[in-house]
């Protein structure tokens, strides 16, 4: 099973090297989106502490 999960992680750094160097816009895009989603759960989630807290 090892095996499996090492050929769809190549197949997935692959494909994300393809799609940086043929649609490098797009790529700065999809990554730009989530850090932003990444960034607005943790707001969320401090939000959710602070209101508990009061």
């Amino acid at each position: 099973m090892k095996w499996v999960k090492r050929i769809v992680l190549g197949l997935a750094v692959v494909f994300a090297l393809f799609y940086l160097i043929t649609r490098p816009e797009d790529a700065a895009n999809v990554v730009q989106a989530a850090v932003t989603a990444v960034f607005d759960g943790a707001q969320a989630v401090g939000r959710f502490f602070t209101s508990l807290a009061a």
